[in-house]
């Protein structure tokens, strides 16, 4: 995962913080449910929606299930297009295959592509350490870079910015990249969007070197699909002379035919639009004088944490993950913490499941990302692959509670219960016992409602956390069964 989340709190303390900023709470709320809106209207016109994402669930599940065949698959026909295939367990491994192949190059810059795997794997970063420039081209991903920030969101890094934050970073920081912002530069979209067409096109001309990442990658035609709003992947994807792309081993589907279903649903869900302005597709190399296009093209298949997740039967399913950000959009949670509070790239709902997979549950913002959420599933009903997140989330909680052995690069690895769960472990295990000896529920359900007006309202040591943002409910004057035997004729059921 990108170093640039190391040493973050825990979930409780990062959204703590966030929720006391009004200016950000403010721009998450007006842009989740613009978004939201527009998203709900363009699924709507779709007659047969249920049917596209039954359809796109079995094509990732398939997928998944044999996913060793389909990666062999991938292998040949990229490398039967002209490509070169490279196979990356790691992050360290990734960052050190792209960064050797940028320097055989001979250049000491690149353009990319809008990214989610090399944001992922810290490749700016670990580019920058060896004395290479990456320039990011998407214009959220350019605020971000600009800024000095971090993405707050899957398809809109810089949803936690507004027009004058926006422009303000423009003015300060565009010089210190390249070509500086116009004189008078005012926070109106088109005048944002020009200065970062200027400042951007300089780089796209002169640029050798171009990285990408992936949507989709077609297993039998070795074919890789980028979609995208701005044009700005087309011209990473068609002038550099090298392209290397890196891509999760996730993101095959098995045939071209596949790609129907994805190209429907994709666009309604993330940018609310029938179709993606621009689909770029390409398969191996081009000959440059008869073509666009790359004379060199590197693809590294990306793990990190993949395959262990797929070894999961419950959690496995985080990896039909289409990268849309429905989810995001619906989320309470997300809409008032922001995505900065998830520690991760991936941040909101389908980030709340994957980077604990990804990453293991052993460091302290980890293992509190699955309770980030409320279980609503409105993240469930708006995902167009239909992964059911608070089922994982579920799951995945009960693994930090639990503590005990995983798998993890291959390893065996201890997770220890995060900080506090002993007393929920406690709770659970005495719950357990009372629910299987009716006698002792029932004695305790009626010394609880005889004793009810001496009640705290809040609970002492460990429950003080759940208890200070929840009302206790009250409880009854007389026990469920005792009611039942008063109004039934003194049957008891139980």
């Amino acid at each position: 995962m990108s170093r640039t989340f190391v040493g973050m709190p825990a979930f409780p303390e990062a959204a703590h913080e966030a929720v006391g900023n009004r200016t950000l709470r403010r721009n998450l709320r007006h842009a989740t449910h613009t978004i939201r809106a527009k998203r709900a209207k363009a699924v709507a016109e779709v007659s047969d929606w249920a049917e596209l994402r039954e359809a796109g669930r079995q094509i990732k599940d398939h997928t998944l299930r044999r996913l060793d065949r389909y990666l062999v698959q991938l292998e040949e026909s990229v490398t039967a297009a002209g490509g070169t295939v490279h196979w990356a367990a790691d992050a360290d491994e990734a960052n050190r295959i792209v960064t050797e192949l940028v320097k055989a190059t001979g250049e000491s810059e690149v353009v990319k592509v809008k990214s989610m795997a090399t944001q992922e794997i810290g490749l700016n970063e670990a580019l920058e350490a060896e004395g290479i420039r990456a320039y990011e081209t998407d214009l959220a991903e350019l605020i971000v870079q600009l800024g000095r920030d971090r993405p707050s969101h899957i398809l809109v890094p810089a949803i936690h910015r507004n027009r004058g934050e926006i422009r303000d970073i423009f003015r300060s920081r565009m010089g210190a990249w390249g070509r500086p912002a116009p004189e008078g530069l005012t926070d109106t979209p088109a005048e944002l969007a020009e200065a970062a067409r200027l400042h951007l096109r300089e780089k796209f001309l002169r640029a050798k070197v171009g990285i990408s990442g992936a949507n989709f990658m077609v297993a039998e035609t070795g074919t890789l699909v980028v979609v995208e709003s701005e044009g700005n992947g087309r011209m990473c994807l068609t002038l550099p002379e090298t392209l290397i792309s890196v891509v999760g081993i996730e993101k095959i589907v098995p045939t071209w035919r596949d790609l129907e279903v994805f190209l429907q649903t994709l666009p309604r869900s993330s940018t609310a639009e029938r179709m993606n302005p621009y689909t770029s597709i390409w398969t191996g190399t081009t000959d440059s004088r008869t073509a666009d296009g790359p004379q060199t093209f590197h693809l590294v298949l990306l793990d990190n944490g993949r395959t262990d997740t797929l070894a999961d039967q419950v959690g496995r399913q985080a990896l039909r993950c289409i990268r849309c950000s429905a989810c995001l959009n619906v989320c309470p949670v997300y809409e008032r913490a922001g995505g900065h509070a998830y520690g991760s790239v991936y941040p909101g709902p389908i980030g709340a499941i994957l980077s604990p997979q990804l990453r293991g549950t052993q460091s302290e913002i980890d293992a509190s990302l699955p309770y980030a959420s409320s279980l609503c599933g409105a993240c469930y009903e708006v995902c167009p692959v239909a992964i059911d997140i608070p089922e994982v989330l579920v799951h995945l909680r009960e693994r930090v509670v639990e503590g005990g052995p995983v798998t993890r690069g291959g390893n065996k690895v201890v997770l220890k219960p995060a900080k506090g769960h002993a007393a929920e472990r406690a709770a659970m295990r005495a719950a357990r016992w009372a629910f299987s000896h009716p006698g002792a529920l029932r004695t305790g359900q009626r010394l609880v409602s005889h004793s009810r007006r001496f009640h705290p309202r809040t609970l002492p040591g460990p429950g003080r956390a759940w208890s200070a943002s929840r009302d206790l409910p009250a409880v009854p004057a007389e026990p469920f069964r005792d009611w039942w035997r008063r109004t039934h004729g003194g049957k008891d059921t139980r």
